[in-house]
């Protein structure tokens, strides 16, 4: 909701960046929300904007000298940390202490560079550049991409101009080329990326190539406008920094979705392969941020159980209508089960080696265990009911229309409640798990009727009936213990809100059994 228009989208990419204090963090993270189809390529555009404004506030803070901000927050950050008791207070400390580091960073890197604009070698290759406004900004181009940062390089061109060492038309120059070097580190981080990914880097370097093009025939003008607002050397480079940056914002802010469309046009997506078994949602990019990983993992997990949902669609194919290319199929589904199992169970183990709130564990240990009873369902139906299906083919064992009824009913019920156990999963759903408790009961009841009815109506004379109610029982059975996998997900659900009985046996009684002290149990 938070991007449902291009302002509001703006407004976001600028408060983030000016947290994180860095527009490349800010672009991989949307190319990665993009690359998964959390956020589509205009409104992500739209965000990178508002974040290219907020990464130049950070320019103007530090151009004030607080410096002495870093270790204040750091402090802060450090003690509200050890002596905080609630997740969201030690979130927040986190926060404070990552701001107070990349201060203390920038901080730093501005104290290793002053020595630089004392060298006579410097001195002489700006002198150089100042006749060369190409050169001069791809020289800060890559001096930004080095850095991988702009808001360095900014820093550092706002010390050597408030030192004399460059003149305001060569800062304003090295300005430029920092802001279009700032888009390399981005380009560079998502070639490895699917074209949804790409997109946003790219298209953030479309604004900004667009805007040196505009603004370096008019730079003299444009230094001269800004000095009317401060024309102190430092003040000049920091303002001009963000006048251009300003600028390209509102000059493109209304073509985020052509230059979309172009971008898609430039980098199409590319036609799914068709894997099942490929992992869609694990980005290792994110595996240090456990909130983004865990819900990766629940995509992923849901993908899975889609999978899983199409073999027991085939299975009634396959039972019902003796269908061999669905026993072809399905086993190919638990081939691809198999994989993503074991691709998510070591996605999470890499989670679960960062330092983990208790809620974010209790999570992990539900995705393993949900993935794990999702194997579990796909080795039934390709192992044990596939061959029963191909038993039944193989001996022509034939099944009354009345007992074939039975285990497609079953089996169809199996499906609704695995849906029912994907939604739970996702949200935690109190009532849901409890139908998934009560569905359980009812399904080993009818399990259990069918069986008792089939059996008192079997023939010893009749081999062909045995064979038959073999074939009926094991079924019967399959299909319950596939039930009982699909239901075990709401039992962490159930037992978080106090429902889950610690043990279905009765508590023992004593009889009075000549006083011995016997012990009997009480019937279950």
């Amino acid at each position: 909701r938070s991007v449902d228009n291009r302002f509001k989208a703006a407004g976001v990419g600028l408060a983030v960046t000016a947290l994180l204090q860095s527009s490349t963090a800010t672009v991989l993270i949307l190319s990665s929300f993009a690359g998964r189809g959390l956020i589509a390529t205009a409104p992500a555009l739209a965000v990178m904007l508002g974040a290219d404004v907020g990464t130049t506030l950070v320019a103007q803070a530090l151009s004030f000298k607080v410096g002495w901000l870093a270790p204040v927050l750091l402090v802060i950050g450090v003690a509200a940390h050890l002596s905080a008791r609630r997740t969201l207070t030690r979130q927040v400390a986190r926060a404070i202490i990552g701001l107070g580091l990349i201060l203390l960073s920038l901080k730093l890197i501005l104290a290793a560079t002053a020595p630089l604009t004392d060298t006579h070698l410097l001195r002489e290759a700006l002198e150089a550049l100042e006749g060369e406004p190409v050169l001069a900004l791809l020289m800060a181009a890559l001096l930004t991409w080095l850095a991988h940062s702009s808001l360095a390089v900014v820093l550092m061109v706002m010390s050597m101009a408030a030192g004399g060492v460059v003149s305001l038309g060569l800062a304003a120059l090295l300005v430029l080329g920092a802001n279009l070097g700032g888009v390399l580190p981005a380009i560079i981080a998502t070639l490895a990326s699917g074209p949804e990914g790409k997109r946003v880097a790219w298209g953030n370097a479309l604004f900004k190539l667009a805007g040196v093009l505009v603004v370096l025939p008019l730079l003299h003008h444009a230094v001269a406008a800004v000095a009317l607002l401060d024309a102190e050397p430092a003040r000049l480079v920091v303002n001009l920094h963000t006048a251009f940056n300003l600028s390209v914002a509102v000059a493109f802010l209304f073509l985020t979705g052509p230059v979309a469309g172009l971008t898609e046009k430039l980098l199409p997506t590319r036609p799914a392969a068709d894997d099942g078994g490929a992992p869609r949602y694990l980005d290792a990019d994110v595996q240090s941020m456990p909130a983004l990983a865990l819900a990766n993992a629940e995509r992923e997990t849901l993908h899975m159980g889609d999978l899983v949902e199409s073999m027991l669609d085939r299975a009634l194919a396959a039972i019902r209508d003796g269908d061999r290319e669905a026993e072809r199929e399905i086993a190919a589904l638990d081939d691809d089960v198999d994989r993503l199992h074991e691709q998510i169970q070591m996605y999470v183990t890499e989670i679960s080696r960062e330092d983990l709130e208790p809620e974010e564990s209790r999570r992990l240990t539900q995705i393993l265990a949900f993935t794990t009873n999702l194997e579990h369902i796909g080795d039934i139906v390709d192992v044990n009911l596939m061959e029963l299906a191909s038993k039944r083919r193989r001996h022509a064992i034939r099944l009354s229309d009345g007992d074939l009824d039975d285990v497609v009913a079953l089996l169809g019920r199996v499906q609704e409640n695995l849906r029912l156990a994907l939604g739970v999963f996702l949200s935690g759903d109190l009532e849901g798990a409890r139908r998934l408790m009560k569905a359980k009961r009812q399904v080993s009841e009818q399990e259990r009727a069918s069986a008792e009815g089939h059996l008192n109506h079997l023939s010893a004379d009749n081999p062909e009936s045995l064979a038959a109610a073999g074939l009926y029982l094991d079924l019967l059975r399959d299909v319950k213990r596939i039930h009982s996998h699909t239901a075990a997900v709401a039992y962490p659900v159930l037992d978080a809100a106090g429902e889950l009985r610690k043990t279905r046996l009765r508590k023992p009684k004593r009889t009075a059994d000549h006083g011995n002290g016997d012990v009997a149990a009480e019937p279950v």
